[in-house]
């Protein structure tokens, strides 16, 4: 069965800077640790996405109809088909008195999140830091390897996909996770909520909405989706014979 638009798949790629076939990006452990592109919380598996969802490039999404189970295949994307052209304007200077007021020392190469979007610093001069908020592969040509690894038919899989797109296992364990689908709705319980002490309120509910969304705009005639949270109280060994408390919510 090839892949046709809307359909959940899971796959395997390698993003390379075209000019200089520069590793930036790779599901696989082994290459990021070569390219030494690794990210310690990242989940070094098959990545899964809904095809035409803009999950990845949309031309990446697209070289993928008509594949099927075990294909690759190699993609080049050019910079305005990717993360478009370099723009001058997106290149500020900030005065470095600013950057003390946060308690910060800012040095050419640094990576920090504003309210103008995410920045590398180029330079620090005459008390003035000139600050880059291009997205870093702005005006290169890309390549992709790809493979993919699985289409996904069960509709219970394919909720726990999205849940793995947006959460990595770092965050929470995707077996443990509860799903039930019923009239259209599904209600979904994830493993413990003590992982998120890790991340912030805002980054929960928005990973939340994201699920949701790829689920009812991608899955037919679901129209609704609950999660049911769960609170265990942790006893003391000695009352390991008590019953615990739980409380839950649907939101």
């Amino acid at each position: 069965m090839s892949i046709e638009n809307g359909d959940f798949v899971r796959i395997d790629f390698t993003g390379k800077i075209a000019e200089t076939d520069e590793v930036f990006d790779t599901t696989n452990e082994e290459i990021a640790q070569e390219a030494e592109v690794y990210i310690e919380n990242k989940d070094y598996i098959p990545i899964p996405i809904v095809v035409g969802a803009n999950h990845l490039l949309p031309k990446l999404e697209e070289a993928l109809v008509g594949l099927d189970v075990g294909d690759s295949k190699t993609v080049e994307i050019a910079s305005e088909d990717a993360y478009g052209p370099r723009n001058p304007k997106f290149i500020q200077l900030v005065p470095l008195k600013e950057f003390k007021k946060q308690g910060m020392t800012p040095y050419p190469g640094m990576r920090l999140s504003t309210e103008s979007g995410e920045g590398k610093i180029l330079t620090v001069n005459g008390g003035r830091v000139k600050v880059d908020f291009n997205h870093p592969l702005a005006g290169k040509d890309l390549v992709f390897d790809i493979q993919v690894a699985e289409i996904i038919d069960d509709e219970e899989e394919k909720i726990k996909s999205m849940i793995q797109l947006h959460y990595s296992s770092k965050t929470l364990d995707i077996d443990k996770t509860e799903i039930a689908i019923e009239d259209g709705v599904v209600d979904i319980k994830l493993d413990d909520l003590a992982r998120y002490d890790q991340r912030s309120y805002l980054d929960v509910t928005m990973a939340r909405f994201k699920i949701a969304k790829d689920v009812w705009d991608n899955i037919e005639d679901i129209k609704k989706v609950n999660f049911v949270d769960s609170f265990e109280k942790n006893e003391p060994e000695e009352n390991n014979d008590e019953d615990t408390e739980s409380v839950e919510s649907e939101e």
